[in-house]
Order: C-alpha cells, then sequence, then structure tokens
C-alpha cells in the first residue's frame, strides 16, 4: 500500500503531466499569458526540485513540444545537481525525444540554452549528437542557416564539411558550391528560376528580393512545400479571403485537418461536405490503427461552447481537439454516439456559440447506456453550474459503483489559476489532451489519475514509456 507521501508525488506528477500535454505559455479563453506563463513556470520548478527522475520521466509521455523543450533545457542548466546515473538516464531521454521534435523547435531550444548560458560537456554532447544526426546538413543550412550557426559556435564544434562551413558563416564569399542545393542558395540571388529549387521558407526571402508576385510565387512553388506548410497557407488565405494552395487533405494530421475545416465558412463546409468528411475520416481510422473497432459502445459529450473559441493564440484550437477526437472516437467504437453541448447533430458543421451544459449532456449520454463515455469539455459546466459534478458522483457512487460504464474527462485547456485541467468532478478521472492522436494513450493514463492505482504503479507505466521511447528491445521492458 502507497504511502502519504508516494500518494502526493503521485498526485503532483499527475497535476503537472496535465500541464505539459495543455498549456503552451500562451493565453487562453479564461486566463492571459502572463498568468499561463506563471503557473507553468512555477509546476517546473517545484516537479524538477523535488521529483527530478519523474520530470525527466514525463519526456517519455505525450507532452506538447513547448514542454519538452522547457524540460530539457531545465535537466541541462541544472546537471551539476544529478548523480552520474541521473545525467546518463536524462541524456539517454533526451537525445530520444529531440529526434522526435521538429527542427525548428530544437533549434529554438539551443538558441535558449546559449542565451542562458549552459555550455557544460553534457549539453555540448547532446547538440553534437543531434547535428550529426540530422539527414540533410545542407538542407539545414539553408533552411535554419542562422541558427545552425549560433549553435555551431555554442558548441564549439565544426560543420560537416569545410564547404559547409563556408557556406554556413561567410555563405557569398564562395563563387561555386559542389553540393547542389548550396549552389542553388547562391545561384538564387540573380536568378529567379533557382529559388523554386529552394525550401519553401528560404524561396520566400528570395521572391520578395526579386518582387515576385505571391500568387505566381506559390502556385510555381507549391511541389516543394510540406503539408502543414501547405495547410497553413491554406487557412491564412481562408482568413484573408484569398485563393488558397490546394493539397491532399487525406494525408494531414487528424487535429491539424480539424483545424484547417474550423477555419472554414460554413457554407464552405457545406460545399464540401464528401471531401472534408472523407479526410476526417481517414486520418482518424489512420490514428485508430488495428484499434479500429475494439472500443465497444461509446458515447461521447462534445464541448462547441463559445469558450471552446479559444484565443487570438489559440483560434478554435479547443474545439478543434474536440471535433478530432468525435471522429477518433467513431473510428474507435463499435457502436458510437456523439452529443455536442449546442444539441447541433451536425458535426462538420460545429462553432463555438452558446452556454456549457456539461451536466444535461451528461445526463443524456448515460441514457444511452454506454460502456465507455468520454467527455472532451474544458470543464467550465454553466447550464446551470456544478450539475455536471452532481450528477457524477451521484451515478458513480450510487447508481453504478460498480463501475460497469468507464468514465473519464479530457480537457484541451490548461487552467492557470489551478495549477490543472479543470475538472468536473473528483469521483472521475481528468486528464489534459492536446492532440486528438493521443486520447488513446491519454485514456489509459487516466488510471492514474482516478486514483486506483498508486506511485508505484505510475512510475513502471513512465518507464515502459521510456523503454518504448528509446527503442528497448520487449522483452527488456519494465512490467
Amino acid at each position: 500500500m502507497d504511502s502519504y507521501g508516494d500518494l502526493v508525488a503521485a498526485e503532483d506528477v499527475l497535476l503537472f503531466v496535465n500541464a505539459a500535454i495543455t498549456s503552451t505559455g500562451q493565453r487562453e479563453f479564461h486566463s492571459d499569458a502572463g498568468e499561463q506563463l506563471l503557473s507553468l513556470d512555477f509546476l517546473h520548478a517545484y516537479i524538477l526540485g523535488n521529483y527530478r527522475d519523474l520530470y525527466a520521466g514525463v519526456l517519455a509521455l505525450d507532452i506538447n513540444d513547448h514542454n519538452v523543450a522547457l524540460i530539457v533545457r531545465r535537466l541541462l542548466e541544472t546537471a551539476a545537481e544529478a548523480t552520474a546515473d541521473q545525467r546518463r538516464s536524462e541524456g539517454r531521454l533526451i537525445a530520444c525525444r529531440l529526434a522526435t521534435l521538429p527542427p525548428q523547435r530544437v533549434y529554438g531550444l539551443f538558441d535558449a540554452l546559449r542565451r542562458a548560458g549552459v555550455n557544460n560537456r553534457r549539453t555540448r554532447a547532446i547538440m553534437r549528437d543531434w547535428l550529426s544526426a540530422r539527414p540533410d546538413p545542407a538542407f539545414d543550412a539553408v533552411k535554419y542557416r542562422s541558427a545552425l550557426k549560433r549553435a555551431l559556435r555554442h558548441a564549439h564544434l565544426a560543420p560537416a564539411t569545410a564547404e559547409l562551413g563556408t557556406f554556413v558563416f561567410a555563405p557569398l564569399t564562395r563563387k561555386q558550391y559542389t553540393t547542389p542545393l548550396l549552389e542553388t542558395w547562391r545561384r538564387a540571388h540573380y536568378e529567379q528560376a533557382a529559388l523554386y529549387e529552394l525550401p519553401y521558407t528560404a524561396a520566400e526571402g528570395f521572391a520578395a528580393k526579386h518582387r515576385i508576385p505571391r500568387n505566381v510565387f506559390l502556385e510555381r512553388i507549391a511541389p516543394r512545400m510540406t503539408r502543414l506548410e501547405t495547410l497553413r497557407l491554406q487557412e491564412s488565405a481562408h482568413q484573408a479571403g484569398a485563393a488558397a494552395v490546394r493539397t491532399d487533405l487525406s494525408g494531414m494530421p487528424l487535429t491539424r485537418l480539424a483545424t484547417y475545416v474550423l477555419s472554414l465558412p460554413v457554407q464552405d463546409r457545406v460545399q464540401r461536405r464528401a471531401e472534408l468528411t472523407r479526410a476526417l475520416e481517414t486520418a482518424a481510422g489512420r490514428v485508430a490503427g488495428v484499434h479500429r473497432g475494439s472500443w465497444g459502445k461509446v458515447t461521447a459529450v462534445l464541448d462547441d461552447s463559445f469558450s471552446t473559441s479559444g484565443s487570438v493564440h489559440k483560434r478554435r484550437r479547443p474545439l478543434a481537439v474536440t471535433l478530432a477526437c468525435h471522429y477518433l472516437l467513431a473510428a474507435l467504437a463499435d457502436d458510437y454516439r456523439g452529443l455536442w453541448t449546442s444539441g447541433r447533430a451536425d458535426a462538420l458543421l460545429t462553432y463555438p456559440y452558446g452556454p456549457t451544459p456539461v451536466g444535461r449532456r451528461i445526463l443524456d449520454a448515460l441514457d444511452t447506456a454506454p460502456s465507455r463515455l468520454v467527455i472532451v469539455s474544458d470543464g467550465w459546466d454553466n447550464a446551470p453550474p456544478g450539475l455536471a459534478a452532481e450528477v457524477l458522483r451521484i451515478w458513480r457512487t450510487r447508481l453504478d459503483p460498480e463501475r460497469r460504464t468507464s468514465i473519464v474527462h479530457l480537457n484541451p485547456v490548461y487552467d492557470a489559476a489551478a495549477f490543472d485541467v479543470r475538472r468536473l468532478s473528483p469521483t472521475v478521472p481528468t486528464t489534459g489532451i492536446r492532440d486528438a492522436e493521443d486520447l488513446p494513450a491519454l485514456v489509459e493514463l487516466a488510471q492514474f489519475a482516478e486514483g486506483r492505482t498508486g506511485l508505484a504503479e505510475l512510475i513502471t507505466y513512465m518507464d515502459t514509456r521510456a523503454a518504448l521511447l528509446m527503442g528497448v528491445p520487449d522483452e527488456e521492458r519494465p512490467r
């Protein structure tokens, strides 16, 4: 049986995990950026100071990239406080986790370490190993030249080749490069056709230099753009009322695709219903994988109230996560029903509107007798206030004490004042969610938030996830 200290530790770590999943330090509907940053900074300092091993272990969970970078930075800043064994295990975790981050995020982390004056041997080794593992150094040199130059200087590293070093530190001093991409960059200074062979972000600057009309540039550079770059341009074009760059939506990640769908006017969604529905269902099926149709009878309570409009930094982000969860749950379930707080029946046409009658929808959901009830909401139950908590309390303590119906609350919004995601009821586990793609793993994590398992089980779970991240063979993983 866990001691009181173990129970407190488990609760503290789960609190931090929820924050690390949902908060990016940006403004939310109910709190500004300053509150978010202050709250998040306190949690990082508290967990690192009291549970260093668990703090590092959180890197193996489905937390957002912003908090991955913060954890790595704090671990490297405090390397002197770690034991030799801790430094070794942290180094392996950091190396494996950095390999999963977008390169611009890693270069941003290196810049933060440089500004903080963190330049110990372990930091230099991590930077060296990450840079040497990059699949195309020339591509990085073109796309992230300034960041790469600062990283090489800070870690006292030599470029992969002498030519690459010349390009990074004095690119215009050479009359010709043997590496094709570097030579293309050089030619793009005076030859318009060359810029269309460069990565989009590098070509964009040259297009402005040559005064190429925006629509002409976008049309010709489209084959060089990544899927995410294309999707961002689609979203911004729709917001500006301009023609969008077309792309194959079926290849987009589920949550990002849902964000794009919600950026479209309702009339456009009606006209493109078949295309958008097919893309969302395809993305959801891809995430569900082998678990498709294995969750039995599932009912979801889905929050599309006005607060899901998010903020200027996270426009419609909570609603996008909810919409993506709707399609994923439909793929995971054998029998599925989604109930929106607005009462709408057409998920594709949803938009943020009205109060949050979560309690009423939970009553409707329990009437369907599901084997699994999933609630996706920011937790601001206000029509009437507190009904959800009372319904869930009575259901758990009187009507279903045997827990025939599994209930979990997924919350996409961090509550800075509470240092946690807002909970509907202490009788139901709540966990944060950043991307719908993480939903299956987060439902598994919710068992720890419910209090039916303790610190030892939580540590085993985190060790298993760490072993999976680091590629440890199955027979050697913790049990």
